[in-house]
């Protein structure tokens, strides 16, 4: 049942009256941040369509039925090769599909097109997720576009994205998109309290710090969090305080360590909320509106020695090295070309390249 998710109670009223008029369309886009609910909300409709004992319009969610449709069976290995196949739930009629690698491909459309087109095994509807489905190329959304026409009475499909804007407007045309809200930190450390999956103070860090996104909150290590917050941390004080060139450059250094190297841009995450945080104090701004309220004494030491240009110029920087990265540039040279460059007394939002010479 949908009082089950978190968050995003205007689409629940919406697909609610979708429901209970018996119109749920046969093609839906669900866009939103990542983390915010998307596969779950679709999934609360694959059982509200399947359900053996249904609540009103809406699945009761313990039937076998309900139980089933909430349990993938995803490929054992991370070769590609096994991920082109329609990934089933122990429901014979809701599947997915999912991007092998970098891109959905035409033949795992026409899978969903053949199997769109078969009548419901065990339930009364076939419904049929495709996740991340900003990656289809054109030939691949091509493909799709058939059954997006005319798809079968008894077959749903539900697109889900975190970029719509990359979906061709054929598609997106032909798809009723909903659009789905970052949850608010109160929901986030509420869901987390109430499930018992983190204390208060540390649910109400995570919350704080999860940028709307619930999965995110959920998939945070928190220990690993508070590292990565000490080690930006860092950084923003040699940046603000003591312009401690040789302190950036091991910050650099300890950035680039092997064991870091799957905690890159996230680490660059942390600092840009934490020039956030130090650049709203130094605008006056309530304390509340901070993300790491937990460190405002440290914070407010450094907002004195801001003004309103630095900071903004510190996030361009970064912003700019991460569109560099799409290329195989050398991250150590880059990294520490980043931190001097944001040290510089030079006009902050002047373009720099971070690409070695």
């Amino acid at each position: 049942m949908f009082d089950s998710l978190t968050g995003n109670e205007r689409v629940k009223k919406l697909l609610r009256r979708m429901q209970d008029a018996r119109r749920v369309p046969g093609a839906m886009l669900f866009a939103g941040e990542e983390g915010v609910g998307k596969k779950l909300f679709a999934l609360e409709i694959a059982r509200a369509l399947n359900c053996r004992s249904p609540q009103g319009t809406e699945g009761c969610g313990h039937c076998p039925s309900c139980v089933r449709i909430g349990t993938f069976n995803y490929p054992q290995s991370i070769e590609s090769e096994d991920w082109k196949e329609i990934v089933w739930t122990d429901h014979p009629d809701v599947g997915l599909v999912a991007a092998p690698k970098r891109v959905l491909l035409v033949d795992q459309m026409r899978k969903l097109e053949r199997e769109a087109n078969f009548r419901p095994y065990e339930g009364k509807a076939r419904v049929f997720l495709i996740d991340d489905a900003d990656k289809l190329n054109d030939a691949s959304a091509n493909a799709l576009l058939k059954v997006l026409e005319e798809p079968p009475h008894t077959s749903h499909i539900v697109l889900l994205t975190s970029r719509p804007a990359m979906l061709l407007p054929t598609i997106r045309s032909r798809c009723q998109m909903i659009r789905f809200s970052p949850l608010s930190a109160n929901e986030i450390e509420s869901h987390l309290v109430t499930n018992k999956i983190a204390g208060a103070r540390e649910s109400r860090i995570r919350a704080r710090v999860a940028r709307g996104s619930l999965g995110r909150a959920l998939a945070q290590d928190f220990q690993e969090f508070t590292e990565q917050r000490e080690a930006m941390l860092r950084v923003l004080e040699a940046l603000a305080l003591s312009d401690n060139r040789i302190g950036l450059l091991r910050s650099a250094e300890e950035l680039n360590e092997a064991r870091y190297k799957d905690e890159y841009e996230s680490r660059l995450d942390v600092l840009e909320t934490l020039i956030r945080d130090a650049w709203i104090l130094s605008l006056r701004s309530p304390a509340e509106t901070v993300v790491n309220e937990d460190l405002l004494p440290q914070l407010e030491k450094i907002s004195k020695h801001l003004d309103s240009t630095r900071p903004a110029g510190w996030i361009a920087q970064i912003e700019e090295m991460r569109e560099q990265l799409i290329v195989n540039i050398n991250r150590k040279a880059a990294t520490d070309a980043l931190f001097l460059t944001m040290a510089a007394a030079s006009p902050p939002l002047q373009k720099r390249r971070f690409l070695p010479r």
